[in-house]
This record gives structure tokens, C-alpha cells and sequence, in this order.
């Protein structure tokens, strides 16, 4: 009996561990972002639709962060649930639309 299953097969290639700095450092934005929209919340006497528009980038900015870093979409292999977080999203957002439409209309 050969071995022949090992002979066919090519070097893998090790996973390269990625430093804590990363995970400091977007920790460190996150909780940085959070406190500007705080700041901006307390501030109060800045338009409503500025208010709004600017909070609602902050939460866009710290999702990312949060995908890239934490969820490590970043990486290679990652392509399914990155697939289904944005059919999520699709659904999440045609429910939102769709509520806010019934209620308006």
C-alpha cells in the first residue's frame, strides 16, 4: 500500500496571528467615536437634521470598524457571511422603510 495522499498535497500556509495592536487600537476608536456622539448629543444646540445625520455616520463608521476588526471580515475566506450580513441588512432596511411608509402614509 503507497502513500500516496501526502505526496499530491501542497505546503499550507500558516495563519499569520494578528497583533492585539489592531484590536487596541480600534477599541480605542470606538469608544472615541462613542463619546463624539455623546459630546454632540450634550452640546444640544446644534440643528436636529445635523444631529441626526451626524450620529447616524458615526454608528455607520463604528460598524465598519466593528466588521473589520472584531468580526475580521477583512480576511480572506470570509465571503458567506459577509453575504448574509448584507441580505440582512437588505431586510432590515426594507422593514424599516416599510414601516416608516405605513405610518406616514
Amino acid at each position: 500500500m503507497s502513500n500516496n495522499s501526502h505526496e499530491a498535497s501542497a505546503p499550507s500556509k500558516r495563519h499569520k496571528p494578528e497583533s492585539p495592536l489592531n484590536h487596541y487600537l480600534s477599541y480605542i476608536v470606538s469608544i472615541l467615536l462613542t463619546m463624539l456622539a455623546f459630546a454632540v448629543v450634550l452640546y444640544g444646540d446644534l440643528d436636529r437634521s445635523f444631529i441626526l445625520i451626524f450620529i447616524v455616520s458615526l454608528a455607520l463608521v463604528q460598524a465598519m470598524i466593528q466588521l473589520l476588526f472584531w468580526m475580521h471580515a477583512k480576511e480572506r475566506g470570509h465571503l458567506f457571511p459577509l453575504i448574509f450580513l448584507a441580505g440582512g441588512a437588505f431586510v432590515a432596511l426594507t422593514g424599516v422603510v416599510t414601516a416608516v411608509y405605513w405610518m406616514w402614509w
